[in-house]
Formats: C-alpha cells, structure tokens, sequence
C-alpha cells in the first residue's frame, strides 16, 4: 500500500478525456492514473453516474470505470476491468 491508502502508485499526467454514459458524454481531464483507477478533474460532478467508461482523446483508449469519491470538481474512479477495445 502507498502512504495515502491506495493499492497502487499513481502517476500525475494531463490527458484530455470523456466520461461516457448512456449516449452521452462529460469531457474531463485525467490528473493522475495508475493501474487501479485515476482522478479525473470535471467542471462539475453533477450528472456523472457511479459507473462510465473513461475514453481517453489521445489514443481513444477506453476503461470502465466506478466512482469511488466525488469533490466539487474531482471525481476519484476505480477500473473495473483491463482496457476495452476501441
């Protein structure tokens, strides 16, 4: 375990991405990442739903996600399984 209680270390990055649900999507950035999950940073976490896929815009990578903590404008997400195919 890290200093902070998570599984695994986490690595700050600034990737543009999409949280999306549903036929619809909430762009986000993507602050850190590690194996486990990511902190995505939202202009507001009003409407993001407990679970989504994460679609990155760099490679269009795509990861499901749970919301495992939400801050006025921070979400905190847990991956839920290896990286989809786009």
């Amino acid at each position: 375990m890290t200093d902070d209680n998570r599984g695994a270390v986490r690595r700050r990055v600034i990737k543009s991405g999409k949280i999306a649900f549903g036929g619809g999507a909430i762009s986000c950035v993507v602050r850190n990442v590690s194996e486990s999950g990511a902190m995505l940073e939202v202009e507001s976490p009003v409407g993001v739903p407990d679970r989504f896929t994460l679609v990155f815009d760099t490679d269009g990578s795509r990861r499901r996600c749970r919301t495992v903590w939400r801050k006025p404008t921070r979400i905190g997400v847990a991956f839920e399984e290896a990286s989809l195919p786009i």
